[in-house]
């Protein structure tokens, strides 16, 4: 019923940057809480940031000072800037949306790799 639409993945060289998207449709009444999840093939999926709707961020360690999460209320998206990549980065990165539910975006694949 309520649809993420993740985008922006591809494939870079270590030190390199992508920006991910997440465009979210449907029935949404209220939008609290908005993040990305990754996961690397045969782990775990783990968060990587998230945002609240009044801006707040939290990031998992691995990635603060590297990452940036950032929303647009109005337009009901997220982004994800990505910089020095590094190829521990590798992964399906997915988009959540928290509003009463829990909804996931299919994913969008990240490559780093020289």
């Amino acid at each position: 019923q309520v649809q993420l639409v993740e985008s922006g993945g591809g494939l870079v060289q270590p030190g390199g940057s992508l920006r991910l998207s997440c465009a979210a449709s449907g029935s949404i009444f209220s939008i609290n809480l908005m993040g990305w999840y990754r996961q690397a093939p045969g782990k775990q999926r783990e968060l990587v940031a998230i945002i609240t709707s009044d801006g707040r961020t939290n990031y998992t360690d691995s990635v603060k000072g590297r990452f940036a999460i950032s929303r647009d209320n109005a337009k009901n998206t997220i982004y994800l800037q990505m910089n020095s990549l590094k190829p521990e980065d590798t992964a399906v990165y997915f988009c959540n949306l928290y509003a009463g539910q829990t909804y996931w975006g299919q994913g969008t694949q990240v490559t780093v790799s020289s």
